[in-house]
């Protein structure tokens, strides 16, 4: 999604009334800023009111908003703990980098121990305990823990049980009447594991027996006027509530996994995905499908799952379904085989996992029902402009394409760009770069054909040794070079010599320096400048550009770009400063001769020749 066509006083009419967090992009599509909201359609609006004291960094944070989304969310709860989890992700320059794991504290059932405890804890890792969380009370946390330790006796010390057994007289919860004393051997380990089992039930969220146990109590208390012992348990009672608000945001076990569900109408479908890294929501994509009338959800996961999972580089081990699919078995098969792994296909039937799917069916109802006209305008600008290129240079059809550019000072510290566009749209994780090694000089096609050569390389290698999470493994189906005639004969030329085939494009520029056609297969193919076709291939040459430049300028400003004509041999700052007195440009200086360099003064004819032969 991009924002040329986003209109934000349109978009802020659509906002739904509901709990949720936004992501706020500039005009580079960054993501500069995320917030949570209780009422999403009132939060946002805010940004954009004129009226309000928002301060000097939101200020200046909105003049740079281009586009805005967001997630509804079932709770405000789970509205904070996805907000903390997408600034971790994705670090926006406009967000306070505060966020802690010690915000949100977990239960903790140490399950891997004989007489289990329960505990609260700031993290969770890979053990064999159960976690249960994260919540966003720690009182609320500590507070359930207690009301555990009187309901069910569970231990809280850290002794060593059962080799510790009769050791030590029984601890003061003994007494008190909030533990049984397995430290005593006065509860066998299969009763204590009974225990164990209730507490869990409880803390999945079986809260009614325990609730209704404790407002009895709490309404007798008070009949017996006995206050301090009914605020006690009504205190309990708002503790449990607390806990009982359960979030399908976090994932205590801590898999990879994508969430999807689709939402369609007529022939229009959108396919949402959560992505579930290490047990955290930390970001979703949604994907606009046009289909048959009378097209199931089964049919329509079906089918986005084979084309998606075909050209995405990562494959998580479990994929949870809205719905189950025809092909199954076939499908789990076959993304085993694409990942190298196990891959399974679940179809949640019950608790947060079903939960989570419903909150992605209605993530894609909320984009269909009000992105509708949009997403139909974005297909054309993206998947639209493709098939034009494609119909252009009577191509097959493209889905991924790459395109190069080189960018140097005055012919030192040369650097390459690779960006890549899949159906229209920049996928920022392969962008690549490279520093030019074996060229010396403002060599740009030398250049460009090292950057070429480095990066099929890689890619027949990865290919070799069967390698999916490879950062070159995926070639492309249209090679886009920013030039012309020359530009596309170097790559030809590499793919050539490493037995690839690959279209190859030469994006033309007129005297303006803008692009005016299109060079393909030795001739120069006209192209319509007010066509889709035409805007998406400037908005890719512009940004293999802007992306050699931005990192051309990090090396110069870490002080490694300087005057080529510090590596000319015999060179030092007296002659350099001569030369430079002597010719306007460098180019002055590639074209003099070595009788016409000795005549600097300071430039022997030892240093006029090897001046010369730098550049020659």
């Amino acid at each position: 999604m991009e924002s040329n066509n986003f209109d934000i006083q349109e978009e802020l009419k659509k906002l739904p009334g509901r709990p949720g967090v936004y992501i706020m992009h500039d005009e580079k599509d960054h993501i500069i800023y995320v917030g949570k909201a209780i009422s999403l359609k009132n939060r946002v609006r805010q940004y954009f009111q004129s009226s309000r004291n928002k301060g000097v960094k939101i200020e200046q944070m909105v003049t740079h908003i281009r586009r805005f989304e967001y997630i509804v969310t079932d709770s405000e709860l789970e509205a904070l703990v996805l907000e903390c989890n997408l600034i971790k992700e994705h670090r926006p320059k406009y967000n306070t980098m505060l966020m802690d794991d010690k915000a949100y504290p977990f239960i903790k059932v140490t399950t891997g121990e004989p007489f289990p405890r329960v505990i609260l804890a700031r993290r969770m890792v890979k053990d064999k305990a159960r976690y249960f969380g994260p919540y966003t009370s720690t009182q609320a946390v500590r507070d359930t823990i207690d009301l555990i330790h009187k309901l069910y006796h569970v231990r809280s010390c850290r002794r060593n049980l059962p080799r510790d057994i009769g050791n030590e007289r029984p601890c003061l919860n003994y007494h008190i009447k909030q533990c049984d004393a397995p430290c005593q051997g006065y509860i066998s380990q299969e009763e204590y594991r009974k225990r164990i089992d209730e507490v869990i039930r409880f803390l999945n969220g079986n809260y009614d027996s325990i609730l209704k146990e404790l407002e009895e109590k709490m309404e007798a208390a008070s009949e017996a006027l006995e206050f301090e012992r009914a605020i006690e348990y009504r205190e309990q009672i708002n503790s449990v509530k607390k806990v009982a608000q359960k979030q399908k945001i976090t994932d205590s076990s801590g898999e990879d996994r994508d969430v999807l569900a689709a939402a369609s109408e007529g022939e229009d479908a959108v396919v949402q995905v959560f992505f579930i890294r290490g047990g955290r929501l930390i970001g979703r994509d949604h994907f606009y499908l046009r289909i048959s009338k009378g097209e199931t959800t089964p049919e329509i996961l079906d089918s986005f799952i084979k084309q998606y999972y075909a050209g995405t580089p990562y494959i998580p081990g479990e994929l949870m379904l809205q719905a189950d699919v025809e092909e199954h078995e076939l499908l789990e098969t076959w993304l085993t085989a694409k990942r190298g792994q196990k891959v399974s296909l679940r179809i949640p039937k019950k608790g947060t996992k079903e939960k989570l799917v419903e909150l992605a069916a209605e993530n894609a109802r909320l984009v269909l029902s009000k992105d509708k006209e949009r997403l139909k305008r974005e297909e054309g600008r993206t998947i639209g402009a493709v098939k034009e290129i494609a119909a252009l240079l009577g191509t097959g059809e493209i889905v991924r394409m790459e395109a190069y550019d080189i960018s140097n000072t005055n012919g030192f510290e040369s650097v390459g760009s690779m960006v890549v566009y899949e159906k229209g749209k920049p996928k920022r994780n392969d962008y690549r770069k490279f520093k030019i090694k074996g060229i010396k000089g403002a060599d740009d096609y030398g250049s460009m054909r090292e950057v070429l050569t480095r990066r099929f390389t890689h890619g027949l290698k990865e290919r070799e040794e069967n390698s999916e999470m490879g950062k070159f493994t995926a070639f492309p189906d249209l090679i886009l070079m920013d030039g012309g005639k020359g530009q596309v004969n170097v790559a030809l030329e590499v793919l050539d010599s490493l037995h690839l085939n690959i279209p190859v494009c030469g994006m033309v520029k007129d005297d303006h320096h803008r692009t005016r056609g299109l060079y393909y297969q030795n001739e120069e193919i006209p192209i319509d400048r007010t066509s889709e076709a035409f805007h998406l291939i400037t908005r890719i040459q512009d940004e293999a550009h802007r992306f050699a430049i931005e990192y051309h300028r990090q090396l110069r400003g870490k002080g490694q770009v300087h005057s080529i004509l510090d590596d000319i041999e015999g060179i030092g700052p007296a002659r350099r400063k001569a030369l430079m007195r002597r010719y306007l440009s460098l180019d002055d200086i590639r074209a003099a001769s070595v009788e016409e360099l000795t005549q600097i003064p300071s430039m022997n004819e030892r240093a006029a020749e090897s001046v010369y032969k730098f550049f020659h």
